[in-house]
C-alpha cells in the first residue's frame, strides 16, 4: 500500500498541480502566526511549546483518522493517505518554475527566466546572466526536490499512516518561519530549525547518494566529501555538491545581485551552468525518484513474502 500510495499522490499532483498557496496551508500558516504572536517570548522553551502545539494536532488528527478508516475500510485508509500526500509532496510544486525559466533561455528570453526566477526563489535576478540563471536555478531545484519529493518520501514510508510526511511538511513550513530567524537575542525559533535538521540526517545522505548512483558517483562523492561543508547550510551543501558532482556541472560561486557580487563557495567539477543542465538536473531527479521507488518495491516484496 505504501508504493500505490505513493505512485497515485505523483500521479494526481501530475494531473492537478496543488501549489504552496493552497487554502490548506495558508490556514496552517495563520494558525503559525497565531501561536507565534501568543507565544514567542523570546526563549527556546516557548519555542518548542509551540512547534509541538503546532505540529502534534495536525498529526494526531491524521493518524486517528487513518486508523479509524482502515477500520472500516482498507481502500478508504489507502485515499486518506494519498490525499495527505497529494498535500504535502509533488514535483509540480517547482517544476512549473523550472520549465518556465528552462524553456525562455532555450528561446533566448533572458528577461523572462530572470522574472520566473524572481518569483520562485524571491532573490534578486535584474543583474544575472545566463550561466548565473541557470546555476540559481538548478540549485533551487534541487533543494525543492528534496523538501517536496525525497524528504516527504522517506518519512512517509518509516512512520505509520502518512504521519510521516505530515510530520515533515509542516516542520519544514515550521522552520522556513520561525527557524531561519532564530539568533542569540530571540531564541523563539531554535527548536523548529532543530527539528528540521534532526529529520533531515538520514534522508539528506540517502538523497545525496541517490545522485551519485544515478549519476557520475565519483564526482559526486568526491564533491559531496570536499566540498559540502565549505556551504553554509550543511544539508543543503550535501545535496548541492552531489548533485553537482553527479551531472558534472558547477554550481555556488559569485553571483551579481543589488550592484554587489555576493560571494559563494564553488560545488561540483566539470562545466559552467547553463539551460542544458537544466534538463540535465531534471533527468537525474527523475532517475533518483525511480530509484527510491524501485528500493521500495523491493522492501514492499520482501515483506510480504518474509
Amino acid at each position: 500500500m505504501t508504493l500505490l500510495s505513493l505512485i497515485a499522490a505523483l500521479l494526481l499532483e501530475q494531473v492537478r498541480p496543488l501549489g504552496n498557496r493552497n487554502r490548506v496551508w495558508l490556514l496552517f500558516i495563520r494558525y503559525a502566526n497565531h501561536l507565534e504572536r501568543n507565544l514567542n517570548a523570546g526563549s527556546n522553551r516557548h519555542g518548542v511549546l509551540a512547534w509541538l502545539a503546532a505540529i502534534v494536532p495536525f498529526v494526531a488528527v491524521a493518524l486517528g483518522v487513518f486508523y479509524l478508516l482502515d477500520m472500516v475500510s482498507s481502500a478508504l485508509a489507502f485515499a486518506w493517505s494519498v490525499f495527505v500526500l497529494y498535500l504535502t509532496m509533488g514535483f509540480r510544486h517547482f517544476s512549473g518554475a523550472f520549465s518556465d525559466i528552462s524553456l525562455a533561455l532555450a528561446e533566448g528570453r533572458d528577461f523572462d527566466a530572470r522574472q520566473a526566477l524572481a518569483q520562485w526563489t524571491g532573490q534578486p535576478t535584474s543583474e544575472l546572466s545566463v550561466n548565473e540563471i541557470s546555476r540559481l536555478a538548478i540549485e533551487q531545484g534541487v533543494i525543492d526536490t528534496y523538501r517536496h519529493v525525497f524528504g516527504t518520501m522517506f518519512w512517509f514510508v518509516i512512520l505509520p499512516g502518512p504521519v510521516g510526511a505530515l510530520l515533515y511538511r509542516l516542520s519544514v513550513m515550521l522552520a522556513q518561519k520561525w527557524g531561519d530567524r532564530w539568533s542569540e537575542e530571540d531564541r523563539f525559533g531554535r527548536f523548529a530549525a532543530q527539528a528540521l535538521a534532526w529529520l533531515d540526517w538520514v534522508p539528506v545522505r540517502l538523497t545525496a547518494a541517490s545522485f551519485a548512483i544515478m549519476g557520475d558517483f565519483e564526482d559526486a562523492v568526491y564533491c559531496w566529501r570536499s566540498q559540502a561543508r565549505t556551504w553554509g547550510n550543511y544539508a543543503h551543501g550535501i545535496l548541492l555538491a552531489s548533485a553537482a558532482g553527479a551531472i558534472g556541472v558547477k554550481l555556488g560561486d559569485p553571483l551579481r545581485q543589488d550592484y554587489t557580487v555576493r560571494f559563494r563557495p564553488e560545488l561540483g567539477v566539470g562545466d559552467e551552468a547553463d539551460p542544458y543542465y537544466l534538463k540535465s538536473a531534471v533527468g537525474l531527479v527523475w532517475r533518483s525518484a525511480l530509484l527510491w521507488l524501485g528500493v521500495i518495491l523491493l522492501m514492499s516484496l520482501t515483506f510480504h513474502i518474509g
